[in-house]
């Protein structure tokens, strides 16, 4: 290892080393963590020389592009398109200068705020192949990164197709029928719709060729054809400044003014201020190359915007440059300063030259002007054609990445098995087909708009990815790219939602739609493996959002008209109580929910077993399918470990109020994971498949010792109610069947038995242990497979006469409590509280005979008083019986019970002499109680829980 000075120690093969900040060296990037290569020799991809982080140029493996090859040509390139001969007087035509500047601030601001975006995810970290995709998904998870890459993956087909459509314009206005470059008798292109599609056809499938070959070839290509493209512009410029004044004829497609016997013609007039004046405002024409149809702002900002939309042409190159976190901010901003210059200086000497009847009527007035002809045929097509390339490559590229991170399961692995020498060729052929389906549309203005549309889903998506991160504050998150804020990510984010709305509600609507299904068709059923190891923004965001609710949430505000049972549940084997956890996660009525287990063992010389162990307690929860946290501790016995999870489960104000435990009892545990019966069978929780017998989560074997004692049982009953929880033992949890409940016709009763068993009376029938008991029992009625059950509380009648109630908002006078039974005072209760439930008198203690006789004899049981008497044999034989009695009572009354809540009296204090006698005839009394009967919870409330105030 490396020392703090960052001189490295011995080193065995192997190891892995802590990158100081001093050390230069060779470095491996295993999943955003740096490693130090101990040979010395760095390794592929994104491996290679590393100084703080960033992977130097000059050592990087399979990286061959800088920043001009490998950003900028491409982002300049796309960014001009088919718009820069082609549109802009379409859109100074119609919109005029003013509202075209307007468009281009809007659309520039845009893109400067998603760019300084994509620049700070950029320099955060290493950036691999898939562009937007990969920082979109790194940093808002494999969700939201999936459906946008899916989306961004669509926008680049659109933009392929847009430049292919623009492209085939270009070929039909310079070699079709009136075209520029055609002599008189000459060979023309013949042109009709479905002529333009198969010259369409045509340049897709040369681009197919191209990307087929590699995407370094275009890449190294690009500069050149950037060169090629920068002369034409130059050339028009020139000539706008010394070309004279012409008329210029309208092409035969623009059907709306044109006609074979009259030609039309628009004026050129050069530099002129009468024409720049009548250019300067909007006056919106018709749409010749759609039919006619009207045009508008939102028309002309979606044409102008499909335009500029290559600024992710970089970052989508990011697996062959070789250091991309300084290439993209560099080459992308640079690019951007570049096309707006070239942009605003064309526009403003369109306006100044060409009258708006020309630029409305004839989209490609910039060849006749030019004073060489070619120079602007040579623009269209490299400009088209470079620009459609970028797209078919990056949209190869993303589906490529898709692909790799089984984003989609199976369905895309025919194309990782298609690549050949690193290229996805199957991809292309993917990409290709697509973009041949979008060429169907024809209409080059129409297919802008879904083509901006898609775009700006990505650019929102990565402000939102930048934004999010930034609020999150987390402290990883130190991009080199400084020039940024959550300003400007809010602002880009806004923008492009406006102004996607601004081009076409329709397709803006459904773009976000279908965004979001595949966000939640990817987090319901998407098996992507690496998307854990991401790491998600969604988590960083809750963590932040719920660490300051924890911190306003004050239990000094605690009000009895909000509580809600908060349950820890102790487990020592989930394998045999399935069903018990299943049930209190419907009982916590959205408490908070912990199971809690404790492991035996020490620290002395040893690792923390419970940090293996925990991942399993997730799974568990994921398999079961309930809203439960876990803590595992470790402890030398059992009750010291539950001393721990009820004092440090939860956290602040969400802490237990309720403590639940299984019965000790000898009852064969059943193993609903390996019963293939079970509807919780899983070979999830085997250490081997072979080997059922391997089980993580084992349980006790028949005839094994238990790690519990009977009283340390009894003692953690007291401990709990010591420690002012309320506690719960449930008992032949491994009998319900949520399944049968819901079918069957037979089970219609959820049974409250307010009666203490231990010291009947029906002195007080709504103490705060029956109160929390009828809580608990309404709780379960209000969920869906219980809801058909009808609540029955037992009631005993004893010869104690009533005395005095003193509950909370009921309170009787001794006098009057003994003009009313006790049946009328619970009714009375009840209604108060909104139960609704019947209620069944139980008279067998108001006899006088053996069985309120013995009943008296059970008190001393729980009584934590004088200690200075044992308990005699013939004493707990006579108790049993009592007790076997009640649970006949009890059984006889529960044919068609679903769930039974028995009142638990306290225990006896685990102190004293004779203390484990009564602690150990307290629970034989209480398994004689429980006996054979339906699923039954033993409850003691120590705390007010119902309320009849508003």
């Amino acid at each position: 290892m490396l020392s703090p000075s960052g001189a490295s120690t011995n080193t065995e093969p192997g190891d892995t080393e802590t990158l100081p900040i001093t050390n230069r060296g060779y470095w491996r990037n295993f999943g955003g963590i740096l490693t130090r290569s101990p040979t010395g020799v760095a390794g592929n991809g994104a491996d290679g020389y590393v100084e703080f982080g960033i992977t130097d140029p000059e050592h990087s493996q399979g990286r061959t592009l800088g920043t001009f090859a490998g950003v900028f040509s491409p982002v300049a390139l796309s960014m001009f398109s088919a718009l820069i001969f082609i549109r802009v007087g379409f859109i100074v035509g119609n919109a005029g200068l003013f509202v075209t500047l307007l468009q281009f601030g809007i659309a520039y601001t845009i893109l400067l705020f998603t760019v300084s975006s994509v620049c700070a995810i950029s320099t955060n970290g290493a950036v691999d192949g898939g562009g937007v995709y990969f920082m979109i998904s790194r940093t808002l998870g494999a969700d939201f990164g999936g459906s946008i890459g899916t989306l961004f993956f669509l926008a680049n087909v659109v933009g392929c197709a847009l430049c292919v459509t623009g492209c085939a314009e270009g070929l039909i206005e310079n070699f079709g029928p009136s075209g520029y470059l055609v002599d008189d008798g000459g060979f023309t292109l013949p042109d009709s719709r479905w002529w333009r599609f198969f010259y369409c056809s045509i340049v897709n499938a040369i681009m197919l060729i191209v990307c087929l070959i590699g995407a370094t070839m275009f890449a190294k290509t690009s500069v050149m054809i950037l060169g090629i493209v920068s002369v034409c512009l130059l050339s028009t410029y020139i000539s706008f400044l010394a070309q004279s004044p012409m008329q210029v004829l309208i092409p035969q497609e623009n059907q709306l003014v044109q006609n074979a016997t009259n030609p039309a013609f628009g004026a050129y007039t050069g530099l002129s201020r009468q024409t720049f004046h009548e250019n300067l405002y909007s006056n919106y024409g018709q749409d010749y190359t759609s039919g006619g149809s009207q045009v508008n702002f939102a028309i002309v900002f979606g044409v102008l915007f499909s335009g500029v939309t290559g600024i992710m042409a970089g970052a989508n190159m990011s697996g062959e440059l070789k250091n991309p976190s300084q290439s993209i901010p560099r080459g992308t901003l640079s690019a951007v300063a570049f096309t707006f210059i070239c942009y605003i200086l064309l526009a403003i000497l369109i306006a100044a030259t060409s009258s708006r009847f020309l630029l409305q009527n004839n989209f490609l007035f910039l060849m006749p002007i030019n004073l060489w002809k070619p120079f602007i045929a040579i623009g269209i097509t490299t400009a088209t054609f470079s620009a459609a390339l970028s797209n078919m490559i990056g949209s190869s590229r993303v589906l490529e990445a898709l692909a790799k991170d089984q984003v989609y399961g199976s369905i895309l692995n025919f194309v990782i098995k298609g690549t050949w020498k690193g290229n996805p060729v199957v991809a292309v052929f993917t990409s290709w087909f697509l973009v041949q389906v979008i060429l169907l549309i024809g209409s080059l203005n129409t297919i802008a708009q879904i083509n901006s549309v898609l775009f700006m889903l990505s650019y929102l998506a990565t402000n939102l990815a930048c934004l999010g991160i930034e609020l999150t504050g987390a402290p990883n998150f130190r991009p080199s790219f400084k020039y940024y804020s959550w300003h400007t990510c809010f602002f880009g984010l806004m923008g492009t939602l406006i102004m996607m709305f601004v081009i076409n509600p329709i397709y803006s609507s459904s773009s976000i739609i279908l965004c979001l299904v595949l966000v939640i068709g990817l987090h319901l059923f998407s098996p992507a493996s690496q998307g854990a190891q991401w790491g998600s923004i969604s988590q960083a965001l809750m963590f932040h959002q719920v660490r300051k609710y924890l911190l306003m949430l004050d239990s000094r505000k605690d009000h009895v008209k909000f509580w809600r049972p908060q349950m820890l549940l102790l487990v020592s084997s989930p394998r045999s109580c399935c069903p018990l956890i299943e049930f209190v996660n419907d009982l916590k009525k959205g408490g908070l929910y912990v199971l809690g287990h404790v492991k035996l063992g020490d620290y002395e010389d040893n690792n923390d077993p419970t940090l293996d162990e925990y991942k399993y307690w997730l799974s568990l929860i994921d398999h079961l399918k309930v809203k439960a946290f876990a803590e595992v501790t470790l402890a030398k016995s059992i009750r010291e470990g539950v001393h721990h999870l009820i004092r440090i489960s939860g956290m602040g104000a969400m802490k237990p109020n309720t403590i639940v435990m299984g019965f000790y009892d000898e009852e064969k545990l059943y193993d609903f994971f390996e019963s293939e019966n079970s509807t919780y069978h899983t070979a999830t929780f085997r250490n081997s498949e072979e080997d059922e017998s391997d089980q993580i989560f084992p349980t006790r074997k028949p005839g094994g010792a238990k790690t519990l004692s009977a009283r340390e049982y009894v003692a953690m009953i007291d401990d709990v109610l010591r420690m002012k929880k309320n506690v719960c033992l449930c008992r032949h949890f491994q009998r319900l069947d949520k399944g049968l409940i819901a079918r069957s016709n037979h089970i219609k009763y959820i049974d409250v038995w307010t009666v203490n068993v231990f010291d009947p009376s029906n002195e007080d029938p709504f103490d705060v242990v029956s109160q929390f008991m009828l809580q608990l029992a309404c709780i379960l009625n209000m969920l869906p497979v219980w809801k058909r059950m009808h609540l029955r509380v037992f009631l005993c009648e004893t010869q104690h006469s009533p005395t005095t109630n003193n509950t909370e908002n009921f309170t009787m006078t001794p006098p009057m409590a003994q003009d009313l039974s006790a049946e009328f005072r619970l009714s009375q209760q009840l209604k108060l509280f909104r139960i609704a439930a019947t209620i069944h008198q139980i008279p067998e203690w108001s006899r006088n005979d053996d069985f309120t006789r013995h009943s008296a004899l059970v008190k001393q049981f729980t009584q934590s008083g004088s200690d200075s008497e044992g308990i005699s044999e013939e004493h707990l034989n006579r108790s049993r019986m009592y007790m076997q009695k009640v649970n006949q009572l009890i059984r006889e009354r529960s044919d068609q019970t679903a769930c039974s809540f028995i009142y638990l009296a306290a225990p006896p204090s685990a102190s004293g002499v004779h203390a484990p006698a009564k602690s150990l005839a307290y629970l034989d009394l209480l398994t004689e109680l429980t006996a054979d009967l339906p699923p039954t919870i033993l409850v003691h409330g120590i705390h007010a829980v119902n309320s009849t105030t508003l």
